[in-house]
């Protein structure tokens, strides 16, 4: 294949970015806010939806890899993943306001709509987002050029992430004039009227270009099997279940963190500028943190190279959570300090985890000579969201251990639990993933070798460069 045209436009890559955009104006709002909604807002208890979020997950071990299967083998004029996009954009969204309305139910049929809209949400998540992840690896067999779409991603994802961080409490305060259940909601019926432009606007700026070989026949059972043999995937894939149960613990307890250890307090560097320290303040200069971090990661890959980039970045975003434990409520300027350079970290992770997937998508077709994309995005995607249940339902196990109660002054026990959590335990499933990553096979020298005998058999190349 010649190189040129491999290349992606501008247009286009900020076309898919716009994806990722869609999915964190909910997926951070999961992440930073959903059990403290669900505790202090919904009115259900911490254990409760910490039980909730790891039930869920059963279901989702059924949707996942059927979404998967599907949309590899769906057929229609506008490809095989692209069509998602469209016909499930505005259904995302109304599931989404629906699971932040609050009805006027007991407690008991409050925990029974909290249990359907929010497996509802993450079926519907499942259904667009299987098939938007796989999109990337079809766009360009190139792996560097994914790489760079891959950054235009995460940009927009983090911008998702600013929206979140920086509008959430303001356009609650806005909508509810006083009455947070009615803030949330119409908060969220906003992100997901946005949510489904943004998706719509990816359908109609991208295009599928990788086809897969044509002497691959339907086969589940092999797909399976080559997913399970395919030792980089295995190895992304457990890192992806530490590294977002490392974000979860850590986003999910900042709420609690500052509002109920921190209480009123002050930053010295942010009060000279204006900014009120907050929720919202240490939310989002965090945020930012990972957008600067996001942008440096072609720099650091190609210096480091993916693979010790990743490893990395995450061990010193997760070292810098433990001064949250280890800092005083009277230490706040340095506790923002680190909660800015673990942000910043982050940035190459979430970067250079979907370009990875990509990747073991083109290993898995040069080893077995069969591409499942959407299989292998489906899986992955399945690995994010049990690193998201099992980050959720032990936070919310742990805070119920402590005796956690909602809107009450807590305990010295309740404190120690909340920052145990964000600086210790945080700290301690982030190392986890980065030492897992330390085994995986795929440097640059190799992704080249096996890209250039994927371009040779795909009929790309007149001649080819034969693997050893």
């Amino acid at each position: 294949m010649k190189k040129e045209r491999a290349k992606i436009g501008v247009v286009e890559k900020i076309g898919y970015s716009a994806g990722d955009a869609a999915s964190n104006l909910f997926f951070q709002t999961f992440d930073n806010y959903l059990l403290f909604f669900y505790t202090d807002v919904f009115g259900i208890s911490a254990g409760v939806a910490g039980t909730m979020f790891l039930v869920t997950r059963i279901f989702d071990a059924v949707t996942d890899p059927i979404m998967g299967i599907i949309s590899d083998r769906t057929i229609s004029k506008y490809g095989k993943f692209r069509p998602y996009l469209l016909w499930l954009a505005v259904p995302f969204a109304v599931v989404g306001f629906f699971m932040f309305v609050t009805p006027d139910f007991g407690d008991t049929g409050k925990i029974v709509y909290a249990y359907i809209t929010y497996t509802l949400m993450m079926a519907m998540y499942t259904a667009i987002n299987v098939p938007y992840a796989a999109l990337m690896g079809v766009i360009t067999p190139n792996s560097i050029e994914r790489t760079g779409i891959s950054s235009y991603r995460f940009v927009a994802a983090y911008c998702g992430l600013l929206v979140v961080t920086g509008l959430t409490e303001p356009l609650v305060g806005f909508f509810g004039d006083g009455n947070e259940q009615v803030g949330w909601m119409w908060t969220m019926g906003l992100y997901g009227l946005v949510a489904a432009g943004l998706f719509l606007f990816t359908f109609f700026t991208t295009e599928e270009r990788v086809e897969p070989p044509k002497s691959s026949k339907i086969d589940i059972k092999t797909d399976g099997k080559d997913l399970l043999n395919n030792l980089p995937w295995l190895l992304i894939a457990g890192a992806t279940v530490f590294q977002l149960m490392y974000v979860v613990i850590k986003g999910g307890t900042t709420p609690y963190y500052i509002d109920y250890y921190l209480g009123e307090h002050s930053v010295g560097f942010l009060e000279m500028v204006g900014i009120s320290p907050g929720i919202s303040s240490f939310l989002t200069t965090g945020a930012l943190a990972t957008l600067l971090g996001a942008l440096c990661t072609k720099f650091l890959s190609q210096m480091f190279d993916k693979k010790k980039t990743y490893v990395g970045a995450l061990m010193l975003s997760a070292i810098f959570c433990l001064p949250f434990f280890l800092l005083d409520e009277s230490q706040t300027d340095l506790i923002y300090i680190s909660n800015i350079l673990s942000g910043f970290f982050f940035g190459p992770v979430s970067v250079l985890q979907w370009a990875i997937y990509t990747d073991t998508a083109d290993f898995g077709e040069w080893k077995f000579g069969r591409r499942a994309t959407g299989l292998i995005m489906a899986a992955s995607l399945f690995a994010l969201k049990m690193g998201v249940a099992l980050g959720g339902a032990l936070t919310g196990w742990v805070l119920g251990y402590y005796n956690f109660q909602a809107n009450e002054v807590q305990t010295d026990e309740t404190i120690y639990g909340i920052i145990f959590l964000i600086g210790v335990v945080a700290a301690v499933i982030g190392v986890l993933g980065a030492l897992l990553m330390t085994f995986y096979p795929l440097d640059g020298d190799k992704m080249e070798e096996i890209e250039i005998e994927l371009e040779a058999r795909r009929g790309e190349l007149d001649t080819a460069t034969p693997t050893t």
